[in-house]
């Protein structure tokens, strides 16, 4: 998560997905049962684990789904740069500055960072968008909740009484960032060449914005190059046949009388 609350538990993840009134809003309970009732998933998790459905295979199920969405074939792992890319790379870790928070395989130290980020009005505009903010907040316990104008970060869950975890986000993974727009925590930057012109300007004004963000003065070629090599982090699309469903038939003909209808 963006404020750091779940970690790196893919099965807490899964649930809170589920079950969180500002996510999905399913009683697992309930999920568990509707499972039950589609022969196809029965026959499934029949193959799979020996066992009918459940929320606890479930839980085991999507994250094992999930372990098989890595990165491949990326032109920065294969060691095939353009000299853009190459250049794009001295000023990642140099100049630019990006590797003080983007480092290690995944580019990301796992920490969070206040990064001047600028509120996305889009979400208080859209009702729904709105409501879920609402309920985001409510659940994490934040006071004054009607007053909260913008997405408070780490502070959700570490609640710092000075408020300096206030719009700190987790440093995101750079791999894949090509299909992963728009970017920053709410999506208020559409593109990758904007971000980097974001981050070229030191970011936005934030009395609480980390002292690592400074104008960068780099020159329109740099920036070029930079993502250039930002996008030689991203490889083959997931859209491929490894990643689609096996030809299951998930058609049948619908109970007539479902009270007297077994599992």
């Amino acid at each position: 998560m963006h404020d750091g609350r779940l970690g790196t538990n893919l099965n807490d993840v899964t649930r809170e997905m589920i079950t969180e009134s500002y996510l999905m809003n399913m009683d697992m309970r309930l999920m568990q049962e509707r499972l039950k009732q589609d022969p196809v998933y029965v026959s499934m998790f029949k193959e799979a684990y020996g066992a009918e459905p459940s929320n606890g295979l479930v839980r085991k199920a999507i994250p094992e789904f999930l372990k098989t969405l890595i990165s491949r074939n990326s032109s920065f792992d294969n060691g095939a740069l353009s000299s853009s890319a190459k250049s794009g790379f001295e000023l990642f870790k140099g100049k630019a500055g990006c590797a003080q928070c983007h480092t290690g395989p995944l580019f990301s130290d796992g920490k969070a960072h206040n990064t001047g980020v600028p509120e996305n009005l889009d979400v208080f505009l859209d009702p729904g968008s709105y409501q879920a903010f609402l309920a985001y907040n409510k659940f994490m316990g934040n006071e004054n909740l009607m007053n909260i104008k913008r997405d408070l970060g780490a502070h959700v869950q570490s609640h710092k009484v000075d408020g300096s975890d206030k719009g700190k986000f987790m440093t995101p993974t750079l791999r894949e960032l090509t299909y992963t727009a728009p970017y920053m925590h709410n999506g208020m930057i559409k593109t990758l060449p904007e971000v980097i012109a974001f981050y070229n300007i030191g970011g936005e004004a934030d009395t609480r914005k980390s002292d690592l963000l400074k104008p960068l003065g780099l020159s329109a070629k740099e920036q070029n190059d930079l993502v250039t090599f930002l996008k030689s982090l991203s490889g083959d699309s997931l859209d491929n046949t490894d990643f689609v469903l096996e030809n299951k038939n998930f058609s049948y003909q619908p109970m007539t009388n479902w009270r007297k209808t077994s599992n």
